[in-house]
């Protein structure tokens, strides 16, 4: 069968099922469960037959949007709150894996910028950071606590103040989504490369490793989930430019559900990290190598697993489940 034949004799269908994605009518996990199956018979075909064709990618996105919602169908019975962290949030990570990974690599590239632009002009860091915080963690520094600064106030109020702020920071990650993915773009770019020329001030005033045991015990879970959040935004921007089969309106209506999904999930994330920098952070200097470096990696191996291990393990648990 020619490929244009193929398109006729299915057309009709495919739209019904990308139309009942759209739509608020209740459909059963069953019906969902049958559409699959027409669905996945049909990506086979393509692949078996079209395997460079756009049909075969519009259709794998397609079986695995409804696939989705197939596995949703049949846990939402159970847990709505578990539903969500444990199979909503992990599917939309695996689906959107590859700008996941965009965006972890574009906020290095970032990060990598703001070391190289702070090793090579030394105004850069004052420029960045201010003259305030760097005449003020310089003379930490004379004093001997590099990390005096999260000293500064109680650990209910800095905890709380810092968390505000945190979230905040995810919220225009996210927010500026809206703004065909630029807005978010910039946002990353100005907490990445404050990220790297931060660092390098610290390497450059021979501090670097008690930095490192002081700054990343919140800061690798927190800046992680800005991260998550960062993708989050640019899958609302790609939703608008990039609406595929689906009406403008429609993919938007579908990238906004998902992307506000993986947005919401990381505001625990985010929540711990500011508790662990009012409470944990200040204790950094007289707390034990090991413990500092034990929170940084479980802290890191918790996030960095949920979003980029575990949902290929969800993923593979819907598939033989279907």
């Amino acid at each position: 069968m020619r490929e244009i034949a193929f398109i006729k004799q299915n057309k009709e269908k495919w739209l019904n099922i990308e139309q009942q994605l759209t739509v608020k009518n209740k459909i059963s996990a069953d019906d969902w469960s049958q559409m699959y199956v027409q669905l996945t018979n049909d990506l086979s075909f393509s692949q078996t037959y079209f395997p460079k064709s756009d049909l075969t990618v519009y259709l794998n996105n397609l079986a695995s949007t409804v696939h989705q919602k197939v596995y949703t169908n049949y846990k939402y019975e159970k847990n709505v709150l578990s539903t969500f962290f444990f199979y909503d949030v992990p599917l939309i990570a695996y689906k959107y894996r590859k700008v996941l990974y965009f965006s972890l690599i574009l906020f290095l590239v970032f990060v990598a910028i703001g070391v190289v632009s702070a090793a090579y002009d030394e105004r850069f860091v004052r420029l960045i950071l201010g003259d305030a915080y760097v005449n003020k963690t310089l003379e930490n520094i004379a004093n001997g606590d590099a990390m005096a600064v999260y000293k500064g106030s109680s650990n209910w109020g800095s905890a709380f103040g810092i968390t505000l702020n945190n979230l905040y920071v995810g919220m225009r990650c996210y927010i500026y989504g809206f703004f065909l993915g630029f807005g978010t773009l910039y946002i990353m770019f100005q907490n990445a490369v404050m990220l790297g020329s931060f660092q390098y001030f610290f390497y450059e005033k021979g501090v670097f490793n008690e930095s490192i045991r002081g700054i990343w015990l919140h800061g690798s879970m927190e800046i992680m989930a800005i991260v998550i959040e960062v993708c989050a935004g640019f899958m609302l921007g790609a939703s608008i430019l990039f609406p595929g089969t689906y009406t403008r309106m429609q993919s938007l209506k579908i990238g906004f559900k998902n992307s506000f999904k993986l947005f919401i999930s990381t505001m625990p994330f985010t929540i711990f990290a500011g508790m662990i920098e009012g409470y944990i952070t200040r204790y950094a200097k007289e707390m034990p190598n090991v413990l500092n470096y034990l929170i940084i990696f479980s802290t890191l191996g918790l996030i960095t697993f949920y979003y980029f291990i575990y949902p290929y393990l969800v993923h593979r648990k819907t598939l033989k489940n279907s």
